[in-house]
């Protein structure tokens, strides 16, 4: 099982969500949670469509951590 790091970003009105890993794979949603279950739908099908075509599934990579600054 693999664990990919996804962006998630708040828009107007809703929230969009890319994976660094998987160029193209996004989603949207109106929660965060929708955004993240709608993401992991995306990258079912990302990786489905990829062994389709007889494509490298890329591993996992990208890493994500939060830095505390002073405003």
């Amino acid at each position: 099982m693999f664990r990919y790091t996804v962006v998630i970003e708040k828009a107007n009105g809703n929230y969009s969500a890319y994976c660094p890993d998987l160029p193209g794979c996004i989603a949207t949603g109106a929660s965060v949670k929708e955004t993240v279950e709608r993401m992991r739908v995306a990258i079912e099908f990302h990786i489905e469509g990829l062994k389709a075509e007889g494509l490298d599934v890329p591993p996992p990579t990208t890493i994500a951590d939060l830095v505390e600054v002073s405003p």
